[in-house]
């Protein structure tokens, strides 16, 4: 991501002295017989940084979400159905959601909920079995920007719509779910908006129908995807269609953009380019579609929404601007197909997709990897705070930190050149194609590196990962064998400045 959120929400310190009554439909409580058959699914999913992200208790298949939306009002209406199956007997269960809730059935049968802060608590009429089919139906209403949820509000109105964009933090403001990237599960999406806008979102353009003033956009996105890359945004677009490589291509930049739309349509029109590049290194290209967005407004980040990255236009605020496009689409691998388990293994993501740019930056003769790496370490003295977050576990709230990007491409530069560059590029491959569509972790990333490399790596990843200070320079962490005695080539790589531009901008969001 370019500069993510930094984010969380507040555990409930007891979810049952905190959830408000909403209304006669949802007034009941389970009576003690039946809840004592089965339990209730937890309010977490079990990430050490965050207690409450996530649900315990069910696994999503199939998020069916049909939205209206008026910019004017900042107005949404939607109806969400999913598709689940639990995973133990469950007498109730939580959906991570903020906006006012006006009905909920499970299995066609009306159930009745409570609303708190960002969990919605849902009792159904019967009991679910483990290995049960669930079909959630939720009915709801509200202006996500008057939403507030524990400090939180990252609802992006722009010029002429909206950017339902953020991370770790976005999806509970326009649909309900199981909200962590640990249960990921595929999308029909459906956005009704007047005639004059347009909507987009991710995956495969399905159809556009209208009726009366109105016009609805319907995406679907086949391949399983984690809630917060989940996306639509709304507003006057100039779309471009194609196809490349056998697949869809649709960029849309927001119109009469001037120079900055202008830079940003030409950097997007290099989305095919890109990806074939990217493919080389990591391996086949993991989805069905492909595209990016730059909305009216200035929101200060950009998200690699799968399939389609959005983009802030400040970006191109400079002029032309290439590698934040890289960086985005290499998540297309790596924290899209392949996303964290936990958000502690946030260099998966944040390492892996700047080292692309020092990659694209390689290949393009603006400076070598190599060169990169000295200019970071340059750059960052012994002393520098930069080196006190530990990437490999930084933190919560710490997850987008820039030592995260800067120091997480520096690790992998490291990590090639300690193994090699055969040895190196077979780990990228295979963690993408071994991890493909699923979720992994850092201890995995490491042990996978040593099988391949059949070196122990373990001060290594100490040094670069887990360790508050700047790695020594040695080759057991990964210098080649002079890098103190050879001295600093004249000048600064050309792609240097403009990549750290882009992560200070991608490692700064705070949507508060």
């Amino acid at each position: 991501m370019a500069r993510p959120a930094r984010v969380r929400r507040t555990a409930l310190a007891a979810a049952a002295a905190l959830l408000l009554p909403l209304g006669v439909a949802q007034a009941a409580a389970p009576d003690g017989d039946r809840a004592a058959a089965g339990s209730p699914g937890a309010r977490g999913i079990g990430d050490p940084y965050y207690a409450d992200y996530g649900n315990g208790g069910y696994d999503v298949d199939h998020y069916d979400i049909r939205v209206s939306y008026v910019p004017r009002t900042d107005r949404l209406r939607g109806t969400t159905r999913i598709r689940a199956h639990a995973t133990q007997d469950l007498s109730r269960f939580n959906l991570d959601f903020v906006l006012p809730v006006s009905s909920v059935r499970v299995n066609g049968e009306r159930a009745t909920y409570t609303q708190g802060r960002h969990e919605l608590v849902v009792t159904p009429a019967q009991e679910l079995s483990t290995g049960a089919a669930m079909k959630v139906q939720v009915t709801y209403a509200g202006v996500p920007s008057t939403i507030r949820s524990d400090g939180i509000k990252p609802w992006i109105r722009t010029a002429d719509g909206v950017a339902a964009v953020g991370e770790p933090e976005i999806a509970a403001w326009w649909f309900p779910a199981n909200d962590h990237p640990r249960d990921k599960a595929t999308f029909d999406v459906r956005v009704t908006v007047a005639k004059g806008l347009e909507a987009l979102g991710n995956g495969v353009l399905v159809s556009k129908k209208d009726q009366h003033a109105k016009r609805t956009w319907h995406w679907r996105e086949s391949t399983p995807m984690a809630t917060y890359l989940a996306f639509f945004v709304v507003g006057q677009f100039d779309i471009t269609r194609s196809r490349a490589d056998g697949l869809p291509v649709i960029t849309a930049v927001a119109s009469h953009g001037g120079k900055e739309g202008r830079y940003a349509a030409a950097a997007l029109e290099q989305t095919p380019r890109i990806l074939r590049f990217q493919a080389r290194h990591f391996g086949p290209y993991p989805f069905e579609a492909m595209g990016g967005v730059a909305p009216a407004a200035d929101f200060g980040f950009a998200l690699e929404n799968q399939t389609r990255p959005v983009y802030t236009r400040g970006f191109w605020s400079n002029g032309p601007n290439i590698y934040v496009v890289v960086h985005e689409l290499a998540h297309q691998w790596y924290g899209d197909s392949v996303s964290v388990h936990d958000w502690r293994d946030i260099w998966l993501n944040e390492g892996f997709a700047t080292f692309a740019t020092w990659l694209w930056s390689e290949k393009h003769g603006d400076g070598s990897a190599a060169r990169l790496f000295r200019q970071d370490w340059r750059a960052f003295p012994p002393r520098d705070r930069f080196w006190d977050v530990k990437i490999g576990d930084p933190g919560a709230h710490n997850e987008f930190n820039g030592a995260v990007y800067e120091r997480g491409a520096m690790t992998l530069q490291a990590l090639r050149t300690r193994i090699g560059n055969a040895a190196f590029a077979t780990v990228l491959r295979t963690w993408a194609a071994d991890h493909r569509y699923g979720n992994a972790s850092v201890p995995e990333f490491i042990a996978l590196a040593e099988q391949v490399s059949g070196q122990d790596l373990g001060s290594f990843f100490d040094a670069w990962l887990y360790t508050g200070r700047r790695p020594a320079a040695t080759e057991e962490n990964g210098f080649p064998p002079d890098f103190q005695a050879r001295s600093a080539p004249a000048g600064v790589p050309a792609s240097w400045q403009q990549i750290r531009h882009t992560n200070d901008l991608l490692a700064r969001l705070e949507p508060r």
